[in-house]
């Protein structure tokens, strides 16, 4: 009796998500422009959006009877939109840098790996799980240095009001968001098989989705209908708990100041600034609180991920193999006049002569 071998389902595991990785890093270009995404947005901001985004404050102030001018409060505001700003890009890239990394997974269907993968011994669940754990990977690396990256532009500009406890919070945010960005992209991407249209999907999803979640601009200023919209679509409380964990302290801090030179009408128009980013989402009528949306987030990851259970085996299916292909019958050759009589003789086996004619009999 052959004895059972014990399959090591870790060293599968293992295995399989350092060779994605492996396939990530040794192309260039897709490293390339992967860590471009986030980059460029965060140039069009700094180039373009942020002195917009600054014009919608300034009529706020002027209500209140405050400018620019006070140098403190200037410095807050900047620190403020600057923060919100950013913590935006961040959570947007927990989808978009997802997104490019299932090229991975789109690749090895169209070449044909996943018919070697299906060949072999490796257990089809492993191979799954190892796309979603290079995927999650990449993301998290990705969003992480780009953070790194905001911290250190807010502190040259003397804007970087976080505490440690903050810097964990964000951490924890930036977990979570990317666990639901890398469900949310690989079970889109389990229905594509073409690097064609992957790419199409790509540049359909990374213009669209900075809106979709508010990493642009305040919600409230889009149409109703297209509030309701965000309202089902997971990065928008991702990103909203990102920027609940970034700009906290500088809230705190702004709020205090503002309430000192004005006592009576400072926490109102605090109140009325942080509804206007966004810090409390209000979808259809309601004040959706920060708790809230780590709970609405979370049946949205579990929804996902139970959708990518039941739909798993798209991610790794065999397509564009070898076909087998059919040939037209060949016709059976229709004898020449008086073959048929010559073929009927020689019946008994008798072999015929070069030119085929049966032998002459002695």
């Amino acid at each position: 009796m052959t004895p059972k071998i014990k399959t090591n389902y870790l060293e599968q595991l293992t295995a399989l998500t350092k060779r994605h990785l492996l396939v990530f890093i040794n192309s260039r270009m897709r490293v390339f422009f992967t860590l471009m995404v986030p980059f460029i947005i965060f140039v069009i901001y700094i180039f373009f959006l942020r002195d917009l985004e600054l014009m919608t404050i300034d009529p706020v102030l002027e209500e209140y009877g405050l400018s620019m001018e006070d140098a403190t409060l200037r410095h807050y505001v900047y620190t403020l939109v600057d923060s919100w700003m950013l913590s935006g890009i961040v959570a947007m890239c927990t989808i978009t840098v997802s997104l490019q990394i299932n090229n991975i997974t789109v690749s090895d269907k169209e070449n044909g790996i996943n018919r070697d993968f299906a060949s072999s011994p490796v257990s089809s669940n492993m191979l799954i799980f190892s796309y979603f754990l290079a995927n999650f990977i990449i993301t998290f690396v990705v969003c992480l240095i780009f953070l790194v990256v905001c911290f250190i532009y807010l502190a040259a500009l003397g804007e970087l009001i976080v505490t440690f406890a903050s810097v964990m919070s964000m951490l924890g945010v930036l977990v979570f968001a990317t666990v639901n960005g890398v469900l949310f992209t690989v079970f889109i991407c389990s229905f594509i098989s073409r690097d064609s249209t992957m790419g199409s999907v790509i540049t359909i999803f990374s213009t669209a989705i900075g809106f979709l979640i508010g990493a642009y601009m305040p919600l409230f200023m889009l149409p109703e209908a297209v509030q309701y919209v965000c309202a089902f679509v997971p990065g928008t409380y991702s990103c909203s708990l990102f920027r609940f964990a970034f700009m906290s302290d500088t809230i705190n801090e702004m709020t205090a100041y503002v309430v000192q030179i004005m006592p009576e009408n400072g926490g109102v128009l605090m109140e009325q600034l942080t509804d206007s980013f966004g810090y409390n989402l209000n979808f259809f009528g309601n004040i959706v609180e920060p708790g809230y949306q780590a709970l609405a987030l979370a049946i949205f990851t579990i929804i996902l991920l139970v959708l990518n259970i039941v739909f798993g085996k798209k991610l790794t299916a065999v397509i564009g193999g070898m076909t087998k292909k059919i040939l037209p019958k060949r016709k059976k050759p229709v004898p020449a006049e008086g073959a048929e009589e010559s073929l009927a003789e020689n019946e008994s086996g008798a072999p015929l002569s070069e030119n085929g004619d049966p032998p002459q009999q002695q």
